[in-house]
């Protein structure tokens, strides 16, 4: 099973995004997660930094600039999505990713904060 260690500059863009209230409260994360063709599309116009700021987890082991060294995934490339954390955090717990389990629920609390939802 990979190991992940957390992205700390994914996080940072997370709380700046949940800060600036770019987020979306309801969505389908199966609907909304960005898919290959998405993700592909995006890389054509940012920097793998870009794109890693999109991801909890880092893969250990995997070359940097590889898709395969990205993951928890919490957004649409362009806003958080509430679902894409609880995603996160379901996914992380379900394997014991337990660093980024935690990152991804303090995230979680803090839109839920600055949401208003109680």
């Amino acid at each position: 099973m990979a190991t992940y260690a957390v992205n700390p500059d994914a996080v940072a863009h997370a709380r700046a995004l949940i800060d600036k209230q770019q987020y979306v409260l309801d969505s389908d994360w199966g609907d909304v997660q960005p898919n290959a063709e998405a993700q592909n599309a995006y890389l054509e116009r940012h920097t793998w930094d870009e794109y890693a700021a999109w991801h909890l987890g880092l893969t250990e082991g995997a070359n940097d600039e590889t898709k395969a060294r990205y993951a928890f995934g919490y957004g649409d490339l362009r806003r958080v999505h509430r679902s894409g954390l609880i995603a996160c955090v379901y996914r992380a717990a379900e394997w014991r990713h337990k660093k980024v389990e935690l990152a991804a629920h303090d995230l979680l609390q803090h839109l839920d904060r600055t949401a208003g939802i109680e």
